[in-house]
């Protein structure tokens, strides 16, 4: 399988992520519907005894060994661990990149489609007595953040802060985590594979970021995005211009088998599967446990009895 160009990638994957990042804006809803939807999602979790997010943040608001780096941690990890989990894909996994970068996107996509129908208030912006503090506020002389949110201090007013439903740092994060278990040969990999999603989880429920509820609906948007992502490629197969539109096999074929597990994705090309002809001459007859290239079937019979 050919390696997509890295500047087509590079261009792609920035266009997606500005698309995201002003959707996230301009999905700002009204403050009194997002803490509505905040306490909504509260009260839900004090019911059924869920609300794992209120002792985490005494825990990291009283502890600032804990808490500060926690602030590091949600205000950067996001950006940095996925993109180079995508870059290792794209250098060391090339036949698994296309159909992973996809479930990505598919997935981010979907976040953005929730932050639209549901704009929701974090537990760090509800009132206090709520029992949350905001610790990216009460620690931000440590770091580069404001007392707004985890953008740089100064650009707190260029996020969307209602826009905890789903949370996609779980989501993003799981998707690393995935790949990691799965595609990374050594037990390192496949130790930060399990331990990064779970730390993000505690992480962003500590800060008074998200929800739990926050988390589960990440978690599930990234369940969809996998889901619709053979559908997504499909689509983009048929599109003018796409590699593999003239082989006569489409390339999400491959892309599901890789993602199954069932290949390399490799499809087209000189491999078996595609040669018209199988054998390439080579016949076994009856009676023979080898077989014998023949140029032609009459050649058997041309061939003295003595010989045979």
């Amino acid at each position: 399988m050919r390696r997509p160009r890295w500047w087509v990638e590079l261009i792609l994957i920035a266009a997606v992520y500005a698309a995201y990042s002003g959707g996230r804006l301009l999905a700002r809803g009204d403050a009194s519907t997002a803490v509505a939807h905040g306490l909504s999602l509260l009260r839900v979790e004090d019911t059924f005894g869920l609300a794992l997010e209120r002792p985490l943040n005494r825990l990291f608001t009283a502890t600032p060994a804990l808490g500060v780096p926690a602030d590091f941690v949600y205000a950067s990890l996001h950006y940095l661990v996925t993109p180079a989990v995508l870059v290792w894909l794209f250098r060391r996994r090339p036949a698994r990149y296309r159909a992973a970068r996809a479930w990505l996107m598919t997935s981010t996509l979907l976040g953005l489609v929730g932050f639209v129908l549901m704009p929701t208030c974090p537990p760090r912006l509800l009132d206090a007595a709520h029992g949350f503090t905001d610790t990216m506020a009460q620690f931000s002389a440590y770091g580069w953040w404001g007392g707004e949110a985890s953008a740089p201090r100064g650009l707190g007013g260029l996020t969307n802060q209602y826009a905890a439903m789903p949370s996609l740092h779980v989501g993003w994060a799981l998707w690393c985590g995935v790949m990691l278990w799965r595609y990374g040969r050594t037990p390192l990999l496949r130790t930060l594979g399990v331990a990064y999603p779970l730390l993000t989880t505690v992480v962003v429920m500590g800060t008074a970021n998200h929800y739990l509820l926050d988390a589960v609906a990440g978690a599930a948007a990234m369940g969809a995005g996998l889901l619709l992502t053979p559908y997504v490629l499909r689509f983009l197969d048929r599109l003018p211009g796409r590699a593999g539109a003239g082989s006569g096999v489409p390339v999400a074929a491959g892309a599901a088998a890789v993602a199954d597990g069932r290949g390399d994705g490799v499809i087209g090309g000189d491999s078996p599967r595609n040669s018209p002809v199988v054998s390439g001459g080579w016949e076994t007859s009856a009676g023979e446990r080898i077989p014998g290239q023949r140029s032609a079937p009459a050649a058997a019979d041309d061939t003295p009895a003595s010989a045979r």
